[in-house]
């Protein structure tokens, strides 16, 4: 074969398959974390699409991270680990054993790090919720400032790989790159630890910024409260007045907080009707019994002089 001859060509299946083949050999020697993509997405979360396009915004990266896209899609990166600063992965090539890449992230910048928890502060209530993504686009922006927010620039990101590409970024470094994305989706927190920073801090600082806003809103008078009104014109009524209020009956101490009921302008007092009401009706039903008790005595009498009469 000529040395300017190109390799063969090996379809995503074929690939898929070799990839699956050396994760089994790999999983009887050693305890080994894959990527598995779930569908054809590379990334589904918040966090993992943040990551992914960080990398790619940027000119040093945009050429050649896409390297990494197939392999990282039909199963290479058979480990991948994340810990402060640092991730290794194991990834399969066209060689039988995997090639080891190292990748350093320097850890954040401390001014960085203070400058953005404060950016966010009062903008986030719970850990769930930060690492759900369930937070507002604005602080999304926060994060994602570049060389001011909390993804890590090309400056700040070495990497070595044992297989023999000389370019800068081979495609199992960019594989391994996509790994961590796809990752990040597992457990978010990760991030987090990769970056050397505590994900509490950023969570205290914005609780304590919204429990500051709440003492301040409570310390202001409602709008809601009513100054200055009529209450007995608006509603009706006429409030119990004070000791020193003018028109108070002399001699007469009103009950605290008791409400007097005004007839309103216009209508007539309907007091006592209940009660001539009952009275009408009681008489009615006296005067029915009395008839009833003439009618019996009647009858009565009609009887005794009826059976007079026929004895004589």
């Amino acid at each position: 074969m000529a040395f300017w001859s190109f390799p063969r060509y090996v379809c995503k299946a074929e690939k898929q398959a070799k990839a699956a083949k050396k994760l089994e050999q790999l999983k009887k020697k050693r305890d080994v974390k894959p990527v598995i993509l779930q569908g054809s997405a590379i990334a589904r979360t918040w966090w993992g699409k943040a990551w992914n396009r960080n990398l790619e915004r940027y000119a040093d990266y945009s050429n050649r991270i896409g390297r990494g896209r197939s392999y990282v899609r039909h199963g290479a990166v058979l480990d991948l680990l994340i810990n402060p600063g640092e991730v290794r992965a194991l990834v399969h090539g066209s060689r039988s054993r995997p090639y080891e890449i190292v990748i350093t992230i320097k850890k954040m910048n401390k001014n960085v790090w203070h400058a953005v928890t404060a950016e966010c502060g009062g903008m986030l209530d719970s850990l769930q919720e930060l690492l759900a993504g369930n937070f507002p686009a604005s602080l999304g922006d926060i994060f994602m400032q570049q060389d001011a927010g909390l993804f890590p620039g090309p400056k700040e990101i070495t990497f070595e790989c044992s297989c023999p590409d000389w370019a800068d970024m081979c495609k199992h470094v960019a594989a391994s790159l996509y790994g961590v994305g796809a990752r990040l989706d597992e457990d978010p927190s990760l991030f987090f630890t990769l970056r050397g920073v505590d994900v509490g801090e950023l969570i205290a600082r914005s609780v304590t910024k919204n429990a500051e806003r709440l003492i301040v809103t409570a310390s202001q008078k409602s709008s809601r409260i009513l100054e200055n009104v009529d209450l007995s014109g608006m509603f009706g009524i006429e409030l119990a007045e004070g000791a020193d209020s003018p028109g108070r009956t002399p001699g007469r101490e009103p009950r605290a907080g008791s409400v007097r009921k005004t007839t309103a302008p216009g209508k007539k007092k309907t007091a006592g009707r209940g009660a001539e009401k009952k009275s009408a009706t009681k008489k009615a039903v006296s005067g029915k019994r009395a008839a009833f008790s003439k009618k019996g005595a009647a009858k009565k009498r009609k009887k005794k002089s009826t059976r007079g009469a026929l004895k004589h």
